[in-house]
């Protein structure tokens, strides 16, 4: 015998067969699964089979069920035992409804093939929604609004059991794209009708985001128990409207801001004097000489008291007409117009002003009453003085 051989028992084994024997022995232990568990690294893995193949499970291997993880065995297509997190030690006590599915008795010890299917029960807060088409809400201030709106939201695995049967079925490795669609869809159609049963108006909407999210997670939740979801948290990131309703929602702002607009526009004409008074070599001497000595002469009527009519006597007879004076005459109102919009009613005071903020000219149609028709303020005798030191246009090169 040569070095080469191998003493067995009392018998001489040559190489070439001892590792034939050890091949033999490996591919037999193989066939038996002593450890059953997953670590994740994809993160978007809902549900993982574990790879078993043709392999058998040996009574008395270990599974291990990591935290936010259920293990669910599947035995010839039909759902067996649910083993929450923990380290586990699988035999006939443990594994009630896969030893009444294969008709064990107490005490068996053979391998036994089974799917296990590994569930990811985790917080997924990666999938975003939005709306795709406008949702229409009736607001009681605007009517009919189309409003339009996108955030994000978070899933998780409920019941592991419902997810299996009614979406995951038998795919070895059901992702978060395979569902991500359906989730969204189911978003769309529940956002309209919560935006309406909030009954808040589009206004307030904003500072309600947080609470409408709330009310959307329950009821997408609910919807979603028979598939084994559910959506801890809805978030809505913005809610917005189309241009025509924001420049609607901006002109009511400056309304707002003007107040009194008779008071905005002499706070304008005001302005228009500081700024025509800095400026000696545009004429704002005389502008600002006109436009003050008109807006003195408003306020010094303003603080003129008004003698009060005297009354007559309860016996006397009715005075004459001729014996009551005439009423004071009011200052005329003017109408002017500015890009292609009636503006007004104005006094002189206020015209002077428009004068110098630019927006009265010469050729600037004017109208009030007594007038027929609208007129260049230039052709108006009473607005003459108001261009006395305003230059002409100059004439073409």
């Amino acid at each position: 015998m040569t070095s080469r051989n191998r003493r067995i028992r009392g018998g001489w084994l040559q190489d070439d067969t001892w590792g034939a024997a050890v091949g033999l022995m490996d591919r037999i232990r193989g066939e038996f699964i002593d450890i059953l568990e997953w670590t994740d690294d994809s993160r978007d893995t809902i549900v993982w089979r574990f790879p078993r193949y043709d392999n058998e499970i040996k009574m008395g291997a270990r599974l291990v069920v990591r935290e936010s993880q259920v293990a669910v065995f599947v035995n010839e297509g039909r759902l067996a035992d649910v083993f929450p997190p923990g380290t586990y030690t699988l035999e006939t006590q443990n594994m009630p409804v896969l030893s009444t599915l294969k008709g064990w008795k107490f005490g068996f010890h053979s391998p036994f093939k089974a799917e296990v299917y590994f569930v990811n029960t985790r917080q997924f807060t990666d999938f975003k929604w939005g709306t795709q088409n406008p949702v229409i809400l009736r607001d009681p201030e605007f009517g009919m609004v189309r409003v339009r709106a996108f955030g994000a939201f978070a899933a998780r695995v409920v019941d592991p059991a419902a997810l299996l049967r009614e979406l995951a079925g038998t795919d070895p490795q059901f992702r978060t794209e395979e569902v991500g669609e359906y989730l969204r869809q189911l978003v769309v159609s529940k956002l309209g009708s919560a935006l309406g049963a909030a009954n808040v108006p589009l206004l307030d909407l904003a500072s309600r985001q947080e609470g409408i999210g709330q009310q959307l997670a329950g009821i997408l939740s609910e919807d979603l128990a028979s598939v084994g979801i559910a959506i801890p948290k809805f978030v809505i990131e913005n809610i917005s409207v189309p241009p025509e309703v924001e420049a609607a929602i901006d002109t009511r702002s400056r309304m707002g801001i003007a107040g009194d607009l008779d008071a905005y526009t002499r706070f304008q004409a005001a302005d228009a004097i500081a700024t025509a008074a800095a400026n000696p070599g545009g004429g704002g001497e005389g502008v600002g000489l006109g436009v003050g000595m008109a807006l003195g002469q408003r306020i010094a009527q303003g603080l003129t008291p008004q003698a009060p009519a005297p009354a007559a006597p309860a016996a006397a007879p009715a005075a004459p007409a001729a014996a009551v004076p005439p009423p004071l005459p009011t200052a005329a109102q003017w109408f002017i117009a500015v890009g292609g919009q009636q503006q007004g009613p104005y006094d002189a005071g206020v015209l002077a002003g428009q004068v110098a903020a630019g927006n009265l000219t010469r050729t600037t149609l004017v109208w009030r009453n007594g007038l027929a028709n609208w007129q260049p303020a230039e052709q108006v005798a009473e607005l003459a003085a108001l261009f006395a030191d305003v230059p002409p246009p100059l004439p073409p090169q």
